[in-house]
Order: C-alpha cells, then sequence, then structure tokens
C-alpha cells in the first residue's frame, strides 16, 4: 500500500504578524511554540538578536515576545524568530509621525503582501543575502590541513552569478599548491572553463596565503549539487566538500498560461512533447500567493510533480494529475520515462561486475558476475563489440551461477569497457591496464674517448621497445639536436650515439625510466701520442739484415720514414711495414750506403723518432801460419762495453775472429763472481782468472736453443731468440788455438717494461673526490720510470677509464669529477722508454662521501633551573653518506672550552642536557655526523641563562570542547587540554564542584597537558567538569560539559482515539526516560491483523497525536510508536492494545450464522520429486509442491538421514513449494533423498534418486 505523502509540520502555533507602527512607539510580536521548553532566537536583517534595552525579549512557557522600544526609521527591516528547524519571516513598517508623504528608504525590501512566510528556499536565499549584506562572516580558520578557509556551501537565484573560495597556507610550502576543483565525485572543471564557469589564484606576499576563486556566472538548475575542491603538494593532500543550491527566479506579473505551453523541440513534428515544468511551477506559486491574499495560517511548500510523480505507482497517476491540474499527462510520462533516476533491482543479476578494475601489464584479470538462472547464456563486450574466443587469450567459463570471463597476458589494448550481458539486461566495468615500472638491468659505462672518435653509450632496460629519456648533465636531449645526437633501440637495448665528438661533450650523461636511473661520465681529450717504443740505433755487417722499428699509442697514426731528411722508397731491398701500433723499416743485405740517419714522423703529430745506422767493415788481414787466436770487435777496450737489448727483441752479434790454425771458439756466461754458466767444448776447464767455473757439460749446438752461437770460417754469430731479463749479464768468449788464445768480455743488458706497482691507496675522500696514492714498482725494467697512468672505473662495471694523458711525475694524484655515492675502485700503470707495465692491482672499493650541512632551525624549546631543552631540524643536505647522528656541545660565556652536551651521539632532533648550574650563560651549538665526518657548526648566537622563567597558567580549550561533549552510553572519552605554565602547575579536577573518584574517572597529567579519560561512559558521568591551573597565587579555570546519552524508552499511554472512514486517530504521551537528550521525534507504524507485517507510517515526527489515513477497508489494524532522539530508536514500541477494525460503508450486513467449517487437512504431496542427474560442482535443487492445513512441517532426509543441521543444504518453503538446495554436489551427495511433511492431521512423505556425475 503507498505511503501517505508527508506534509511538513511547523513548530508554531502562533506565529507573528507584519506590523506597522509609528515612528517613536513600541512594537510588540509574539509567538507560541507548540511546546514549552523549546530555545527560540530572534533575528533582525539575518543577524541575532541579544537583549538590550531596545530590545526586550521574553518566555514565559510555550509564549515567547519580542518588544522593540523606541521604534526608528532604521528598524523598517525583516525580522525573523526560529524555533527548531521552523523559522517564520515577518516585517516591522514604521511610518513618521507626522502624515507628511512617506519617503521609502534605498535598499529598503517592498513587504510581502500576506504574514505569510514564503517557501523554505526562498527564506534561506534571503537570509543568505541579508546576512552578506548586514555583515561580513567571519572568516573560518582550519587548523587541521592545508585550508587556511574552506569553500562554504552556497545558495544563488538562477542566472545570478555566485563565487567560491578557498585559501591555502604557502609559509611552510616550497612551491604553489596544485588545486583541482570537481562537480559530484569525478567531474573535474579543469576542462570546463567558458562562459559560465571562471577559476581564479592570487598570491598574497605579505600574508603569504594562495586565494584560488571558482566563479559560477548565469546559473541554472543543472549547477545545483555537491562540489569539492582538492589541495596537494608535495607529500601533503587535502580536499572539502560543499553544496550549492540553486532557486527558481521569482515570478512577477500575471501567470502566462499560454507561455508555459511551449515545445522542447524546434521542429514541427507531430511527436514532439511539451514541458509543462514552468507551467505547474508557476501555478504552484499563483496558488500560493492567492492563499497568502486569503490570509490563511498555514504556508504551504514548493510542490515538485516530477518528483511526486517518480515516486508514485501508475496507479496513482490519474490522481495526480486530477489533483495538481495536470492537462497532458501523457506527455508528461513519456519526459518521466527518460528523467528517471531510481534504477530497478536487478533480476537477472545476483552479483554485478565492480565498477573498476586494475590489472599489471602482462598479467591476466578475471572478470565474474553472478547471474539468477544457473542456465541463463552470456555475452561479453569489449568497446561494443563482442568478444570472440580467440586462441588462449580470453577464456570463458561458467560454474553454477558464475560467468568468469578470463583475459590472459593483458597489454594496453586490453584497457577498455567491458559489458556482461544477459538478456536484456548489462553490467558495465571498465579495466585500467597499468605499465610496470621499467628497471635498468645494465647500467650505462664510463667512457674516455679523443676529439673526432664515435661515442657509443649502452644500456639495458628490462622491457623492449620501453620510451627512455636521456639527458646531458640535468638537460634533457630532444630529437631536436639529432645533428649531434642518434638514439637507437635493439630489443632491450638502449643506445646514444655521438658520431664525432667534441671536448663541449664531455659531462655527465644519465638515462631515465620510470623505475631507474643510470649515469655515466663522458671524457673527450685532446689527441695526444704517446711513444711505447722508440727506433734504436743498429750496427750491421754487410748484407745482414737491419731492422728499425717503434711503437706508438695510437694504432690507427700513419707515418713516413725519412734517410738523412729524404722520404725513404720501399723497393725490393727496402720494406716499411705497419702493424697496429708497430712501425717497421726493414733493410735487406745492407750495404755502406745504407749507412745514415733514419726517422719516423707520426702523421699530424709534431714527433720526430731518430736513430742511426751504422755499416761494420770487416777487415781481413793476410797473416803468417801459427798465428795465435784474435777477436776483432770495434768495442772491446771502450768503455762501457755494453750491448742494450730490448725485452722480446732478437740479439744478434757478429764477433770476427782469426788465427792459423783455426781457433776454436767457446762461449761462456759468467756471473757476477765469473763462474761458468755455459760451454760449447767439453774438454773446456776453467780459465786462469775464473776461481769457481761451472764444469757444466751441456753443449750449445749451432741450430738449437733459444740462446745459440753459430760458427762460421773467419767470424761466429751469437744470437739470442726474444731476449728475457735471465740473459742479462756478462758473456765471454774465448779463442784457442796451439799457438796461444785470446778472449772478450761482452755485457749484454736487457732493458723491460717496469713491473706493475703494488694497489694504490686512497685517502682524502671528498663529495667528489679523493687522493690516490702509491709506491713506485720494484723493478724499473733496467730503465727510469718516466712517469705514471692512472685509471678508475666503477666497482660493478668491467670498463677501466683513463685520468690521465700526461704522465704523472709524482706519487700522488687527486682524482676528481666523481659522482657521490658510486663505490670506485683505482689501478696504476707505470711507464718508463721502453713501454707501460702491466696494471697494478685495484685498490680498494671506495665511495666518495661528504660530509651533511649543518643542522638548521636550532633553537632553545624550554629552560629551567638545571635544564635546557633544545631542537633543531635535520640538515638540507644530507648526501649518500646518510647521517650517524648529532653531537651537542656546550660552552660558557667567556671560554673557548666546548664540552659534550650529551654522551656519544645522538639520532633525535631533540636534546634535554641536564645537570646544569643555576644562573651559568652558556652557548650551544650542534654538529651532523656521518661515514665521511662532522659537519659544520650551527650555533645559538645569544647566550642561554640557565634559570627557570615564570610563566602564567593558561588553558588552550580545544574548540569542541567549549561545546557540551555529548557520548553515547558505552563510548569511550579522551579529553587531552593542553596549558602553559611554568613551573610545573597544580592541576585540580572537579566535578559538579566535588572531587573526581579516582576509580571511576582516570586523569593524567603531563608538562603540557592534562587527560581525562573513562572507559566506559555511564549516564552518571554526565556533568560539568572543571579543571584549575595553579602557580604560586596565579591561576585558569576552564569547565567542560559532558552529556551522556542513551536510548529513549517507548512512549506512554498510547490510545487509540477515534476511528473513522478510512483514518484512525492515534494520542500518546512522551516516554518517562528521554535517555538524558531531546526527543527528536517519533516513529509511527502500522501492521494488518492478519500478516502482522509492520509499514511505518511517520518517521521522525514530532507532536505527540496523528492521523493515519489510507487504510483498507475491512481490515483491522494494529499500531506501534518508536520514540527517537540523538542515540536512535527506543528500544522497544508502545503498541495499541486493541486494533483499529476500517469498517465497510454503506448498510451494515448482518451474516447469518454457520457452524464454522473444519478445514484442517493432512499434508499430501500435490507435485513428486523428481529422479535427477546433475554434475558435480554446479548447484542443484530437488523441489516439490505439498498442501495441507495447518501448514505441515517439512523434514529433508538423505539416506534416512536428517538434513536439518547441515550447511551444505539450504531448504526454502513459498506458498506450498518446497526446494532443497545443494551446493556444488559431489559424487557423495549421490543418493535417496526424502521430504516428509508433518501436521497435527497426519503426515506424508515423498523421495527421489540423485545420481552426481563427474566432470568430462
Amino acid at each position: 500500500m503507498p505511503e501517505p505523502v508527508k506534509k511538513t509540520v511547523s513548530a508554531f502555533t502562533k506565529k507573528p504578524k507584519t506590523t506597522e507602527v509609528t515612528s517613536g512607539n513600541t512594537a510588540v510580536f509574539e509567538a507560541e511554540t507548540e511546546k514549552s521548553g523549546i530555545k527560540v532566537k530572534w533575528q533582525r536583517a539575518g543577524t541575532e538578536i541579544t537583549e538590550s534595552e531596545k530590545y526586550v525579549i521574553k518566555t514565559e512557557g510555550n509564549k515567547h515576545s519580542l518588544t522593540i522600544n523606541n521604534v526608528g526609521k532604521e528598524d523598517d527591516v525583516t525580522y525573523a524568530v526560529i524555533a527548531g528547524s521552523s523559522k517564520v519571516k515577518f516585517e516591522l513598517k514604521v511610518k513618521e509621525a507626522e502624515k507628511s508623504e512617506t519617503v521609502t528608504p534605498a535598499g529598503a525590501v517592498p513587504a510581502p503582501a500576506a504574514s505569510e512566510s514564503p517557501a523554505p528556499a526562498a527564506e534561506s536565499s534571503q537570509n543568505r543575502e541579508a546576512s552578506s549584506a548586514e555583515t561580513q562572516p567571519e572568516e573560518h580558520q582550519d587548523p587541521i590541513g592545508l585550508f587556511v578557509a574552506r569553500p562554504q556551501d552556497g545558495e544563488v537565484t538562477v542566472g545570478g552569478n555566485i563565487t567560491f573560495t578557498a585559501k591555502v597556507a604557502g609559509e611552510s610550502l616550497l612551491k604553489k599548491p596544485s588545486v583541482k576543483w570537481f562537480k559530484g565525485k569525478w567531474m573535474d572543471l579543469g576542462s570546463k572553463v567558458g562562459k559560465h564557469l571562471q577559476l581564479h589564484e592570487n598570491y598574497d606576499r605579505n600574508s603569504k596565503v594562495y586565494t584560488f576563486e571558482m566563479e559560477i556566472i548565469e546559473a541554472n538548475m543543472t549547477f545545483a549539487g555537491g562540489y569539492r575542491c582538492e589541495v596537494s603538494t608535495k607529500d601533503k593532500f587535502d580536499s572539502s566538500n560543499f553544496n550549492l543550491t540553486v532557486n527558481e527566479a521569482p515570478v512577477s506579473g500575471d501567470l502566462d498560461i499560454r507561455a508555459a505551453f511551449r515545445r522542447t523541440t524546434e521542429g514541427h513534428d507531430d511527436g514532439a512533447e511539451f514541458n509543462f515544468t514552468s507551467l505547474l511551477k508557476k501555478r504552484d506559486s499563483f496558488l500560493r500567493s492567492a492563499n497568502r491574499g486569503e490570509g490563511k495560517s498555514e504556508s504551504q511548500s514548493d510542490v515538485d510533480v516530477w518528483d511526486i510523480l517518480r515516486k508514485a505507482p501508475p496507479t496513482e497517476y490519474e490522481k495526480i494529475a486530477f489533483q495538481y491540474g495536470i492537462t497532458d499527462l501523457r506527455g508528461m510520462l513519456k519526459r518521466l520515462k527518460r528523467i528517471k533516476k531510481e534504477e530497478k533491482k536487478s533480476t537477472a543479476f545476483l552479483k554485478k561486475l565492480d565498477p573498476a578494475y586494475q590489472v599489471d601489464k602482462g598479467q591476466k584479470i578475471k572478470l565474474m558476475v553472478e547471474v539468477a538462472n544457473p542456465d541463463a547464456d552470456v555475452k561479453w563486450l569489449k568497446n561494443g563489440q563482442e568478444i570472440q574466443v580467440s586462441g588462449s587469450k580470453y577464456i570463458f567459463e561458467a560454474v553454477g551461477n558464475k560467468r568468469i570471463l578470463t583475459i590472459n597476458h593483458c597489454s594496453l589494448a586490453d584497457d577498455a569497457a567491458y559489458e556482461c550481458v544477459v538478456g536484456d539486461e548489462k553490467s558495465f566495468t571498465e579495466l585500467f591496464v597499468k605499465e610496470p615500472p621499467i628497471l635498468i638491468t645494465h647500467p650505462l659505462e664510463d667512457q674516455m674517448v679523443m676529439v673526432g672518435e664515435r661515442v657509443e653509450f649502452e644500456c639495458e632496460v628490462s622491457e623492449e621497445g620501453a620510451t627512455v629519456k636521456w639527458e646531458k648533465d640535468g638537460i634533457e636531449l630532444t630529437r631536436e639536436e639529432t645533428f649531434k645526437y642518434r638514439f637507437k633501440k635493439d630489443g632491450k637495448k638502449q643506445y646514444l650515439i655521438i658520431n664525432e665528438s667534441t671536448k663541449e661533450d664531455s659531462g655527465h650523461y644519465t638515462v631515465k625510466t620510470n623505475g631507474g636511473v643510470s649515469v655515466a661520465e663522458l671524457i673527450v681529450q685532446e689527441k695526444k701520442l704517446e711513444v711505447y717504443q722508440s727506433i734504436a740505433d743498429l750496427t750491421v755487417k754487410a748484407r745482414d739484415q737491419a731492422v728499425f722499428k717503434c711503437e706508438v699509442s695510437d694504432e690507427n697514426v700513419k707515418g713516413i720514414w725519412l734517410k738523412n731528411g729524404k722520404e725513404v722508397i720501399p723497393d725490393e731491398r727496402i720494406k716499411i711495414s705497419h702493424i697496429g701500433r708497430i712501425h717497421k723499416l726493414t733493410i735487406e743485405d745492407v750495404t755502406p750506403e745504407d749507412e745514415a740517419d733514419y726517422s719516423f714522423i707520426p702523421q699530424g703529430f709534431a714527433y720526430n723518432l731518430s736513430a742511426k745506422l751504422q755499416f761494420l767493415e770487416v777487415k781481413i788481414d793476410f797473416v803468417p801460419r801459427e798465428e795465435p787466436p784474435k777477436i776483432h770487435l770495434d768495442c772491446l777496450g771502450q768503455s762501457p762495453d755494453t750491448i742494450v737489448v730490448v725485452a722480446g727483441n732478437k740479439l744478434r752479434l757478429d764477433v770476427p775472429v782469426s788465427g792459423d790454425p783455426t781457433p776454436t771458439v767457446i762461449w761462456q756466461k759468467v756471473n757476477k763472481r765469473n763462474d761458468l754458466l755455459r760451454n760449447k767444448d767439453d774438454s773446456m776447464t776453467p780459465s786462469e782468472n775464473s776461481s769457481d767455473l761451472n764444469t757444466d757439460n751441456k753443449l750449445l749446438f749451432e741450430s738449437e736453443g733459444r740462446v745459440r752461437v753459430e760458427m762460421h770460417e773467419d767470424h761466429c754469430v751469437f744470437i739470442i731468440e726474444g731476449a728475457e731479463k735471465e740473459d742479462e749479464g756478462v758473456y765471454r768468449v774465448i779463442l784457442k788455438n796451439p799457438v796461444g788464445e785470446d778472449k772478450a768480455d761482452i755485457t749484454v743488458k736487457v732493458i723491460d717494461v717496469p713491473d706493475p706497482p703494488e694497489a694504490p691507496t686512497i685517502s682524502n675522500i671528498g663529495e667528489d673526490y679523493c687522493t690516490v696514492q702509491w709506491q713506485p714498482p720494484k723493478y724499473d725494467g733496467g730503465q727510469p720510470v718516466l712517469g705514471y697512468i692512472l685509471e678508475r672505473k666503477k666497482k660493478k662495471s668491467y670498463r677501466w677509464m683513463r685520468l690521465n694523458f700526461d704522465l704523472l711525475k709524482e706519487l700522488t694524484y687527486e682524482a676528481k669529477r666523481m659522482i657521490e655515492g658510486v663505490v670506485y675502485e683505482m689501478r696504476i700503470y707505470a711507464v718508463n722508454s721502453i713501454g707501460m707495465s702491466r696494471p697494478s692491482p685495484a685498490s680498494q672499493p671506495f665511495m666518495p662521501i661528504a660530509p651533511p650541512s649543518e643542522p638548521t632551525h636550532f633553537t632553545v624549546e624550554d629552560v629551567s633551573d638545571s635544564t635546557v631543552s633544545l631542537k633543531w631540524r635535520p640538515p638540507e643536505r644530507i648526501g649518500a653518506g646518510g647521517l650517524d647522528g648529532y653531537i651537542l656541545e656546550y660552552c660558557k660565556d667567556g671560554s673557548t672550552e666546548w664540552i659534550p652536551a650529551l654522551p656519544g651521539l645522538t639520532e633525535r632532533t631533540t636534546a634535554l642536557v641536564k645537570d646544569l648550574v643555576t644562573g651559568d650563560k652558556l652557548y650551544f651549538r650542534i654538529k651532523a655526523v656521518n661515514l665521511a665526518g662532522e659537519s659544520g657548526a650551527a650555533t645559538i648566537k645569544e647566550p642561554v641563562t640557565v634559570q627557570e622563567i615564570l610563566q602564567r597558567p593558561k588553558f588552550w580549550l580545544p574548540r569542541h570542547l567549549r561545546q557540551t561533549l555529548v557520548k553515547k552510553v558505552g563510548e569511550t572519552i579522551n579529553i587531552v587540554i593542553p596549558f602553559q605554565g611554568k613551573p610545573r602547575p597544580k592541576i585540580t579536577w572537579l566535578k559538579n564542584g566535588q572531587t573526581l573518584d579516582s576509580k571511576d574517572v582516570g586523569i593524567r597529567n603531563s608538562n603540557t597537558d592534562t587527560i581525562l579519560f573513562i572507559r566506559k561512559a555511564e549516564l552518571h558521568h554526565s556533568g560539568t567538569y572543571e579543571v584549575t591551573l595553579q602557580i604560586e597565587n596565579m591561576s585558569d579555570k576552564v569547565a567542560i560539559i559532558i552529556q551522556i546519552i542513551d536510548k529513549p524508552g517507548p512512549p506512554q499511554n498510547i490510545k487509540l482515539v477515534d476511528v473513522w472512514g478510512f483514518n484512525a486517530a492515534l494520542e500518546w504521551t512522551p516516554p518517562q526516560d528521554d535517555g538524558n537528550a531531546q526527543i527528536l521525534g517519533y516513529t509511527v507504524q502500522k501492521a494488518d491483523k492478519k500478516t502482522m507485517e509492520w509499514y511505518t507510517v511517520f518517521d521522525h515526527y514530532r507532536r505527540t497525536n496523528c492521523i493515519v489515513s489510507d487504510l483498507i477497508m475491512g481490515n483491522e489494524y494494529f499500531f506501534r510508536i518508536f520514540s527517537e532522539n540523538l542515540c536512535g530508536l527506543s528500544e522497544t514500541a508502545a503498541t495499541t492494545k486493541n486494533p483499529a477494525h476500517i469498517q465497510k460503508t454503506g448498510t451494515i450486513y448482518k451474516p447469518p450464522s454457520y457452524k464454522a467449517h473444519d478445514f484442517s487437512e493432512a499434508p499430501k504431496f500435490t507435485h513428486p520429486l523428481v529422479n535427477r542427474s546433475v554434475i558435480a560442482g554446479y548447484n542443484t535443487t530437488l523441489s516439490c509442491a505439498v498442501r495441507g492445513i495447518p501448514k505441515p512441517k517439512i523434514f529433508w532426509f538423505k539416506n534416512k538421514m536428517d538434513l536439518s543441521g547441515d550447511a551444505k543444504y539450504r531448504m526454502f518453503s513459498k506458498q506450498g513449494v518446497l526446494t532443497l538446495e545443494i551446493r556444488k554436489p559431489t559424487p557423495f551427495d549421490g543418493g535417496i533423498y526424502t521430504c516428509k511433511a508433518v501436521n497435527e492431521c497426519g503426515e506424508d512423505e515423498i523421495e527421489c534418486r540423485l545420481d552426481v556425475r563427474a566432470p568430462q
């Protein structure tokens, strides 16, 4: 049965009327309320009136009056009286004492035709306008969040303008906050700026406040609703909700009926509809004005016919059309069909899709609905197109009532709107595919190149084809610079290519993704050529081979060979070769003409490598027979007689000999003690000047071994292939024949590159620099060390980068331009005239870090007779070394000694320094410490005197405690009241003037606040709590009112006063127990005696009597009433003892008396159970029908076992149809199922067989 339309109930039984008073007289306004004890407020032009000599306010029971003495022209304004939610407006008209022409004040509001108050919406609008015109509202300060002032609710008339303002404190913000305006939940108004909406913002540098405004221009009815303002910074967020009410423009002039009949479309189509909205509302306004003219006392509220039609059932349409004068009901119903807002309950879906889903890219997602019909077919749509089965991308499942769509390997293409369609019903959702962060799996490597060389930075990311951003020294490299930089993608690898590098390309290059950053350094050096091996002077014999060889650092460098300043032209005898870094000039069959100065000049470099080729002439003298042996060497007798050979090169020494008969040649290598190491002749004995000769009989054959001797008729050749360090020493050649012997010592010196130095040591590590130290190599290769080359690399990298091109002469070097927080290693090369040594072992890994900056905002928080409390903030720059703690020190005034205030480091940003001497003047300083050392000191400039500061006691009462604190029974009460005062004040709590019971109420006091705690509130905890602060003869006191409320008791003395027609009149009295709170109203319910199902007739009803209408003829009704306060409805209700019988109208028919027929009947099944075979895992049901009077009790059995307590089974009974639902049956659920019906007349049972098959 439809509920009756509820009428607005006013709290006033008598309302004040508009009065006309002569200037200087007294005006009296009287009002009566329905109840006594109701608080009444009087307003003048929207501002509350306070009692004074001019305004006298009196209250006696339910009668209230306002007296205005000595009325003047300024009192000619609009007044209002407010009681609860009821408000009545009236006017005071002041006329001059003399009957002269009345002058209307500028801006005066004309009086309405009658004393009736206008509609509530109009009242609210006028009040707001009057309030804003008379007084400037106090700016709302927001102690919590970012807002200084939040936007407030607003009201505007159609066609008017309104501005909402939000203010944000900018004092603690590093940059301007971001502000967004929304309508409803999701509509961002930033994209709607135009003719009807403007957004403004400004910043006041004096107050450091940002002001954001949203201006609505020429408002219309669609602008009404809820709005939201969101403000966000880097680490904070806040929002504020507010509402906009748009009122209809007031109607002026006569009602134009024809203007209301306008078509909603421009064309002349016969099917076009009429718009009756304006007609209905104008007609309603017209009727209200007519009622005011007749002087009716009851105010009539605006009626929204569309809302009435939307809520009414179709059977009531004609009645509503007649009541409100609707002439074209069919046209209105067509429009109503389109604007209906209430969504019908779905009959096809038990559970619909969620509004939105989110899934990571590459993962799978399941969309699931539950349908009412287990056998229903569903369709899945993506962006309106049906999804077809294709491979393993989409998987469709049907499990019982559930329908599941699984999307595998989600990609950005799956980010779309999805629908599930069952018959004519649809369920919508949106799927958002979230891309996982792209990680850098292989970082960039540091590089060092020469000017003009190609540079290629390479990194590897976690996803193919990912988008990355390249930067140089913090500046992004864009596609506009493709003439300089080239970007390349190859699968997961990303490349930055610089074809021809210049000095300006040096710097730090960064590659960024949304999940990581990698930095590498590029150093571009000018081209410099190093000579690893220079050409050496040669002395060769006729027809021998002469080879000049040099090695330079750049294998791409070409050069020319000069002979006495002229370029050498290669031919069959002279060969020029260039292999890698080695350049060779080979001269075969040397002749005397080849003796000259030879030079090698690298192209493009100012180098000239020179050497001399000396031709050795062999002179043969004819001697007579029996000539003693003779060794003919030019170097004999010269100093030094040393032959120098580079390690790895070939040494060939031609020794001309003579003697007759031909002498025997013996080569020996002696150590410093002239020991014989090798010999060629087995019969050799130690020479005369050899003290300890080694008698090793190893023979050196002419063609055997790396070190060998070749014998010829007139000379012998000593050869060392690939000279090594062990080959260095003194070689002795001995000639013997019968005539005599000759000998000569030749010193061979093998020079090589130095040994690698030991691992360098790292010291003096800073933010981006360090000092590297090392020791010379143990062996310098026989040549003095010319300098050192230093290289570094990141610990996790494999690429070493050279730090210097000019040789380092010193044993220390300061390395710079490193990245803080990155772990590095160093190594050293030693260089002599032969070349560069192998690298030294890597140094211990180290990390460039720097000390933090000094702490900030170092201030004194509190001082007592023996302690000082200090606080500070962390340093602005901490760096990669982190922060280990702080060192706090103090120094007495006049002294230079700083004393630690705390033992060791402290990690906190506050400190309490204890055990100080009263009266001392101390300076304090604080330093931050990390791995790199101590920061600079932050110091308090003025000395701090250790002495208690007397501070007057004062409470800082929170705003919510300045009014009555209302709590429900059973809730926890925790009141925190901060205060100030030094020394520590004495705190006293009283309740209603009595000391508190410590067992019932907990009190905790600290230096800065006092807390009252009640674990479980009871009604007796209500009262006034006073807390007092006492310091010597100074004190401060505050009072807190606590009201504990509970649900009220039921109303009393409910009476059914009268029954007539379709109506019943009820009366009752307020409940005896109001729960310690004002009774807000009553809820009246009715129930038909046949069904005893209760329906709400009135809720929040304020009177203690009511009339229940629209009762059904012939039925009997019971009524019950709940009382309501802030806690809610009462636990029990007051119920009428006797039912109200709604008798039928007309002649009262007196039925004959018949003997009551006995309708009792034993249970009998009218529809049997049917044997079923089902698939395991899908819910199934067994159904049958039974009849019987009285209603039989139903029992279900499986294999004679009662199923009543088994949660697997659900049993339903509706209108005699019995259903047993088996949830997800298994093969074990198969068997004989029995249904048994029992009543007092008998019983009946029926059974069936259920087979459960396993799924195929």
